[in-house]
């Protein structure tokens, strides 16, 4: 899968100088660059130092506050270094998975690179989730992992792995570096790639004896990197064709998708969207990006999307397509997918135009960029000729959401429904908090029930699916944003995988606050074996929650760790608990929201069919009568 601009990745940092450029005929004007190296380029003289202390060095230079790692013995020379630095906090974590998520929640919600070191071998293999799920997601992470002494690389030393081989096909860019001398400029291309054009996670593995050894240190280093340009700005001719298709057409609707969110274009998004005054559909990655509570916007879209935003893409003549990549998540079959639908699509990775549904107009480039062209263009364009009338669609729309508003009903076990826990969160809190969700149930329900009014409010794992990718994250979240509320909605299931972190958040001084939605089961498994495998349980029950051994029990974990632990059994008790866990901030609190485990998220889409067979409750199905 591509990911930005292609870069062959080295396996070797070091290369042959470019050659000289030849002489100009004429003077030129003076240009003032932009440099690729992150930081305040401040100049630093040459200095005699070790490699370990380059790099601690550079990660200063380029402005790095926060890292989160796990030391190792082929990493170990560079953490002797960073116990002196006065400008970097190290957090230390408990699983070197969770120092790859935390990196990933501080990238998401500060828009920086995250950073995480890790040692050779077993320490780098348990960062490839993380990576893989960075990957996925397009988030900016610097991953700095030691490796076994370069005489020794490939010849199966203790704790050795070909971590550049492993993660080629889930990076960007991924360096081995045998060389101390090579590491400052490194890390600068490591930075530069990992945070420009679409981003994404870059490994930097750097041999022991890399570390030991004495080098010649100096800052600013020159980034030069052959056939990496990525493209920024949209071609005109496609942009005024953008317009001509936007001006013409009856029923558009704004597929935004989250390359919105990492271009930082939310601002530029509701200034177009609000010209054309079009339907917006915000996808699970985009959510926020555009606020829930605005007139246009109708919802998300796919396989649990709203039954206004689903038939809005099925239905429309021309889909604005913004930092969306066409998952089959959203789609349901590719070939019923919007049949009637011109597409513009607009993102930065040229990769994914066309990839999954032909672009009728493609326009490569940031989104920051393309908006505001495609503003004046659409604005040019209306004032010459007569705007549509799109008032018959948004009937259609409105009589949708109207009609099917995505609700839930009460469980008649008599235990709270999830669904009402997680509203409760979201609207106790309000939109300035962070909400990080698990994978599964949960997670649809968090994107679908809380109210989310702007971008870098909600984090999750969306490409990759990663089980156990919320408590480090909003871990990372908090790290970034101290002075926000950040939520960990966690399951049963994905929070047993990763909940050691909670020491780190204890130790670190990092008050999250976990709801564990605990219907004692892998939910979203049993979900599908309650609809598509006759209601064949197949080890999907987990025994934590009502009526078992609650084995672990959720409480005395919390206690365990040093969190405050509260528990929720009744529908009468979740504002107060609720409320409670949000008066406490010298530490983190866990709750453990015991809930039916029959609740299933609805609408969906099964898996494999068209999006017009959108179900709104188990064999129910939209009336599809339009409005005159």
């Amino acid at each position: 899968m591509s990911k930005g601009s292609p870069i062959s990745p080295a396996l070797l940092a070091a290369r042959p100088a470019p050659p000289a450029a030849p002489a100009r005929e004429t003077a030129a004007a003076p240009v003032v660059p932009v440099s690729a190296v992150r930081g305040s380029n401040a100049v630093v003289a040459p200095t005699e130092m070790l490699g370990s202390a380059a790099i601690v060095r550079s990660l200063e230079e380029l402005g790095v506050d926060d890292v989160f790692g796990l030391p190792g013995g082929a990493i170990l020379p560079t953490y002797d270094p960073l116990l002196a630095s006065t400008k970097l906090r190290h957090i230390l974590v408990r699983h070197e998975q969770g120092a790859g998520h935390a990196a990933q929640g501080y990238a998401m919600v500060t828009g920086r690179p995250g950073v995480c070191i890790v040692t050779s071998g077993p320490g780098a293999t348990n960062l490839v989730t993380a990576i893989a799920d960075a990957h996925m997601d397009s988030v900016p992470m610097v991953a700095i992992t030691g490796q076994v002494s370069s005489a020794f690389i490939g010849s199966d030393a203790f704790q050795e792995a070909d971590i550049v081989g492993i993660t080629m096909p889930i990076t960007k860019h991924s360096y081995l570096v045998t060389k101390a001398q090579d590491i400052p400029r490194v890390l600068a291309e490591a930075f530069h790639i990992a945070t420009t054009g679409r981003p994404g996670p870059v490994l930097v593995d750097i041999a022991k004896d890399a570390q030991q050894s004495t080098m010649i240190f100096s800052w600013p280093p020159k980034v030069d990197i052959p056939g990496y340009r990525p493209v920024m700005r949209g071609h005109s001719k496609q942009v005024r064709e953008a317009a001509r298709l936007i001006s013409g057409s009856q029923r558009p609707v704004f597929y935004v998708g989250g390359g919105v969110v990492k271009g930082h274009a939310s601002a530029e998004l509701k200034e177009l969207a609000e010209l054309v005054g079009a339907p917006v559909v915000t996808t699970l990655m985009a959510r926020g990006v555009f606020p829930d509570s605005h007139d246009q916007h109708v919802g998300m879209p796919g396989m649990h999307g709203s039954v206004s935003a689903v038939t809005a893409l099925q239905q429309a003549d021309l889909l604005i397509t913004l930092g969306a990549r066409f998952d089959d998540r959203v789609t349901g079959v590719l070939s019923s997918f919007a049949p009637n639908a011109k597409v513009i699509h607009a993102d930065i990775d040229p990769a994914e135009i066309s990839k999954n549904r032909t672009a009728d107009v493609p326009i490569v480039g940031s989104v920051k960029e393309i908006i505001p062209e495609l503003t004046a263009a659409v604005r040019e364009s209306f004032g010459t000729q007569e705007r549509p009338d799109i008032s018959a669609w948004w009937r259609t729309i409105n009589h949708l959401r109207e009609t099917y508003p995505v609700g839930f009903t009460q469980p008649d076990d008599g235990l709270s429904a999830p669904q009402q826990v997680i509203k409760r969160i979201g609207e106790l809190t309000g939109p300035e908090g962070v909400f990080v969700s698990g994978v599964g149930q949960h997670q649809m329900w968090a994107a679908q029930f809380i109210q989310y009014e702007r971008p870098h409010a909600w984090l999750n794992s969306g490409g990759l699916g990663t089980m156990g990718y919320s408590v480090p994250a909003a871990m990372g979240a908090k790290v970034g944003n101290p002075d926000r509320v950040v939520w960990a909605i966690d399951g049963d299931g994905c929070f047993q995988m990763t909940n050691q972190e909670l020491a780190t958040c204890v130790i670190n001084n990092i008050p999250i606050k976990v709801a564990v939605i605990n219907n004692s089961s892998l939910g979203m498994v049993r979900q599908w074996q309650t609809l598509f495998y006759e209601g064949r349980y197949s080890n999907t029950d987990l025994n934590t929650g009502h009526d078992t051994v609650r084995v672990p029990d959720f409480v005395k974990l919390a206690d365990a760790y040093g969190c405050v632990g509260l528990r929720c059994e009744r529908d009468e008790d979740i504002d107060a608990t609720i409320q409670q866990a949000l008066a406490i901030n010298d530490r983190p609190v866990v709750i453990d929201f015991v809930v039916s485990r029959d609740s299933m998220v609805w609408p969906m889409v099964p898996s494999g069919v068209s999006n017009d067979l959108i179900q709104i409750a188990r064999n129910m199905t939209p009336t599809w009568e339009q409005e005159d």
